[in-house]
């Protein structure tokens, strides 16, 4: 046996104060790009605990999706309240919920826990069959952006989403897409991706009356895969440390930026964000 290295001082140490725990629906990714695999581990680098509902697996490569596999609503709405009759959640995600049943789960759950901010990604969905998009987008308007709290997604997916008749000369701007999100329930946006030209990308936070944060960064070789998933974990994960919204913003990108700026590509196919870069040692 080891030798007993406990001493009284030990004994009085207090113990850390627990995580904040944060509900997630999202698919498996095999590859481990995004999803649930996105969510457990950019959530524990905050020093969250994710606590993931799968609603379904993906095929798919590091370059493509192929197909998608959806758990039927039942076996969703088991694991979830399950686990919400056993811990205390302070947040939950919506990754992709795979079908409009699926989103009917979490919605159903977001209206028994009125008190539990929800805060929704919206993926792109350009690999998936057309009927199937306006089915899932079309539940979404419908039952989940009214109990959102926060949407989050890229420029380009939640322009054609939410304007998609857009007629003005110029191109809408993050708070031109907050207005959209707002007139069908969700009271903020976080919109990534939105192409400044020779100054790189920017991203916003908005209400549909202002722009709340705005962050630029340099734009980087891609094409990169995974990068809302773990964008949308690490602010949830921060909100659900307590911090404010902004804060929890900014935070979020500049990690994010750290994980894309030392990305990785595993296979023949897109760079993957590298979640635990500020745990290796440099080169």
């Amino acid at each position: 046996m080891p030798p007993d290295t406990t001493t009284s001082d030990t004994l009085d140490d207090p113990k850390p104060a627990p995580p904040a725990y944060v509900l997630v629906f999202n698919c498996s990714d095999p590859c481990g790009a995004g999803g649930l695999a996105a969510d457990v581990v950019a959530m524990a680098c905050v020093g969250v605990h994710a606590l993931p509902v799968m609603t379904g697996a993906q095929a798919r490569d590091s370059a493509k999706i192929f197909d998608f596999f959806p758990l039927d609503d039942e076996a969703v709405a088991e694991q979830a309240r399950a686990v919400l009759e056993d811990i205390e959640v302070q947040l939950i995600k919506l990754g992709f919920a795979g079908t409009p049943d699926n989103l009917g789960v979490v919605a159903g759950i977001s209206a028994d826990y009125a008190g539990i901010p929800l805060i929704a990604h919206m993926p792109d969905l350009s690999w998936w069959n057309d009927d199937a998009i306006d089915a899932y987008h079309q539940a979404f308007v419908d039952l989940i952006l009214p109990q959102t709290a926060v949407l989050t997604g890229s420029y380009s997916t939640l322009r054609r989403w939410l304007l998609p008749h857009w007629r003005h000369d110029r191109s809408p701007g993050a708070r031109d897409i907050a207005m959209a999100a707002g007139d069908l329930g969700a009271s903020y946006t976080l919109v990534t991706g939105i192409d400044v030209p020779d100054s790189g990308i920017e991203n916003s936070l908005s209400s549909p009356q202002s722009v709340l944060a705005s962050v630029r960064f340099a734009r980087l070789d891609g094409p990169f895969t995974g990068t809302g998933d773990t964008l949308c974990a690490a602010f949830c994960a921060l909100l659900a440390s307590g911090y404010a919204l902004t804060e929890a913003f900014t935070e979020a990108l500049s990690y994010l930026d750290g994980s894309l700026k030392d990305g990785f590509r595993p296979g023949m196919g897109h760079t993957l964000p590298n979640r635990l870069f500020w745990a290796q040692p440099p080169d």
